[in-house]
């Protein structure tokens, strides 16, 4: 699985968390801070991610990316 993939999943569960408007479009660019996600909605989206990857890694191994796309090449380079 590349990064590409680990981004389309960790879209689906900012999507799944957040109440985002219809029309906007999350890009590797973006931060789940910049779309309004508090510390608890981030935790959650890492970690449903991290089960739909079937990915155990610590979770404070997450926390160096400073976007989506960081986090994404991050987790795709675990599996």
């Amino acid at each position: 699985m590349d990064a590409n993939q680990v981004f389309n999943i960790i879209c689906e569960h900012i999507n799944d968390v957040l109440v985002l408007e219809d029309d906007q479009v999350i890009t590797p660019a973006d931060s789940m801070v910049g779309l309004g996600a508090n510390s608890i909605d981030r935790s959650e989206i890492i970690m449903m991610t991290l089960e739909s990857l079937d990915l155990e890694i610590p979770l404070v191994d997450t926390f160096g990316p400073k976007n989506i796309g960081e986090l994404s090449e991050l987790l795709a380079s675990k599996l």
